[in-house]
């Protein structure tokens, strides 16, 4: 069972932010590539699609947690709010970034014409302080009687299964 002290602890270390009416910690590994993987991302380009990056995350209220610009592609491990979804996110990193740079680097509006800087998808996953095991056994030890194995409603009772009104 995860303890509140333990919620308070994390909170204290930053771990875990708040909103008006929401305590979250989420957390997202987020990458994309170039456009056919061009090795484009060096020298100013890197720098500038660094700052612009940093930006938007600002904009947003993401907090970088850490990042690293490749030649064809970007990593990103990020804490975003809740009232933020992963892909209007990665929308506004993208779209911002493929709108300015071409602007700023004639060199890249010349490879890439109609601001098509990135590759079309991303990779996310997310991460946390709690597995998805610990997630499970906290569930699982929830008072709760009889039911499905894997989706419980407290005081379901095996035999009478049938929706009530």
């Amino acid at each position: 069972m995860i303890e509140w002290v333990l919620v308070e602890e994390a909170f204290y270390h930053g771990s875990i932010s708040s909103g008006a009416h929401t305590v979250y910690s989420l957390k997202y590994h987020i990458v994309w590539t170039t456009k056919y993987r061009y090795h484009v991302l060096k020298g100013e380009i890197a720098y500038r699609v660094r700052e612009l990056i940093r930006q938007t995350c600002l904009a947003y209220d993401v907090h970088i947690l850490k990042g690293h610009v490749s030649k064809d592609h970007i990593h990103l491990f990020v804490s975003a709010p809740p009232t933020l979804s992963v892909s209007r996110m990665i929308q506004a990193l993208k779209g911002r970034t493929s709108r300015k740079l071409p602007m700023e680097f004639p060199a890249l509006g010349k490879r890439y014409w109609g601001a098509h800087l990135w590759g079309r998808g991303y990779f996310c996953a997310s991460s946390g302080e709690v597995t998805d095991e610990m997630i499970k056994a906290y569930i699982e030890g929830q008072p709760l009687h009889h039911g499905e194995a894997d989706f419980k409603v407290e005081g379901e009772d095996d035999q009478s299964r049938e929706f009530q009104s």
